[in-house]
């Protein structure tokens, strides 16, 4: 009987070892590390996080995403802003140095965008959009075309994004940033979602 209890035990440790073992592989294999700070204080320069398994090839409005820059070809990870369809545009005044406007869809209501990381880290954010969704001189709307987004760091004033690089192509995102996995005194979670407040439509 002992015997037995020890088999069965043993069976069971070696299972839970087995099950271990793959989720550690996983997050080797899903998870990847921030170099820069154009998304802090989301995520931090030298930390790790886990990407969504089976989400690349789709964006959803503000997801922080992991995708290929089309002009460089480098891997960077940025937050969704604008869908397909959608109506951006960014203003910035001596008072007010960051403005994001969006259109859901391209008709409607307009809504500021506003994220909470952004909070001190956005004294002049530019203006925007060219026809090809980077920054311009003066405040221009433009409708995000189909299979592409409008990105933007979560560090306005460090970070490259739409405003430099233009649009995003959805085809290129990698997947869906889902939580921190390193260091450990990390929450799990990335948080500061981001909030829509209606204002006036811009006459742009």
């Amino acid at each position: 009987m002992k015997m037995r209890v020890l088999k069965i035990a043993g069976a069971a440790v070696g299972g839970l070892l087995v099950l271990l073992a793959t989720a550690v592989g996983a997050l080797a294999t899903q998870s990847r590390t921030v170099d820069g700070h154009s998304m802090e204080p989301t995520l931090r320069n030298g930390t790790r996080f886990l990407v969504t398994p089976g989400s690349g090839g789709e964006v959803h409005r503000f997801d922080v995403v992991v995708f290929t820059e089309s002009a460089r070809g480098t891997t960077i990870v940025k937050r969704v802003i604008g869908m397909p369809g959608d109506k951006v545009e960014i203003r910035s005044t001596p008072e007010d140095g960051y403005q994001v406007l969006l259109q859901q869809g391209g008709s409607g209501s307009w809504y500021r965008v506003r994220v909470p990381a952004w909070s001190g880290q956005d004294t002049f954010g530019g203006r925007c959009c060219e026809d090809d969704g980077s920054g311009s001189v003066e405040s221009r709307i433009q409708t995000v075309p189909a299979g592409r987004f409008f990105y933007l760091g979560d560090n306005p004033d460090g970070s490259a994004d739409s405003r430099k690089f233009g649009w995003g192509e959805v085809t290129k995102v990698i997947g869906r940033v889902s939580a921190h996995t390193w260091p450990l005194t990390l929450s799990w979670g990335i948080g500061g979602s981001p909030s829509l407040s209606p204002v006036e439509a811009p006459t742009s």
